[in-house]
């Protein structure tokens, strides 16, 4: 950032670190062990699409490295689109096996940011479900390094188990940073992967 950023108040945008995924893996045994929830094998990233060519090259290259196993029996990865315009890309594995799927989200978190697209990027979420069926988030935020639960309650109405979530913040406190703004736990309804 030079003097000039400075006076106008520009910053530079923070560098994602991707490498805080790679402790999910471990967080999954503790959240299933302390609380009943198992990964579902489904995980997604979310980022603010970019319109041009070199962006569209982008999200081929993230395709063709994701769906590199599909002859092998993998399943092909799946863009989408929110209602807010977000690009989300959903990946899927066994549902025993959330270290390949933490690096399928670190790969594409990767490619974008080599990219030159890291400031684009805004979370990424891993499934779980426990026994009776609820649905449970792990979403990493990229700008702020942390996770939080994001727990819907069941139904149509777009309500949270906000006494869940702060039991699941408890349980993994020790295992990810945990996000201690209460105020950045948005809520990601309907996102894929959930």
């Amino acid at each position: 950032m030079g003097l000039l950023d400075a006076i106008l108040g520009r910053s530079k945008p923070v560098r994602p670190d991707l490498d805080q995924l790679f402790a999910v893996p471990s967080a999954a045994l503790t959240l299933q062990a302390a609380a009943g929830f198992s990964p579902t094998g489904l995980g997604s990233v979310c980022f603010a699409g970019v319109e041009g060519g070199g962006f569209a090259r982008l999200q081929e290259d993230v395709r063709e490295l994701l769906d590199a196993d599909t002859e092998r029996g993998g399943i092909p990865v799946e863009f989408s689109r929110d209602a807010y315009g977000y690009t989300w890309l959903l990946a899927r594995h066994p549902a025993d096996d959330s270290a390949a799927l933490v690096n399928d989200l670190h790969a594409v978190s990767t490619l974008l940011q080599d990219g030159g697209f890291g400031p684009q990027l805004l979370c990424s979420l891993i499934g779980f479900r426990n026994a009776e069926g609820r649905a449970l988030a792990l979403v990493y935020l990229y700008k702020r390094g942390t996770f939080y639960p994001f727990a819907p309650l069941p139904g149509d109405a777009e309500k949270r188990d906000n006494q869940l979530e702060l039991q699941v913040r408890g349980v993994l406190g020790d295992d990810l940073r945990v996000e201690k703004d209460l105020s950045r736990w948005f809520p990601v309804w309907g996102a894929p992967g959930l």
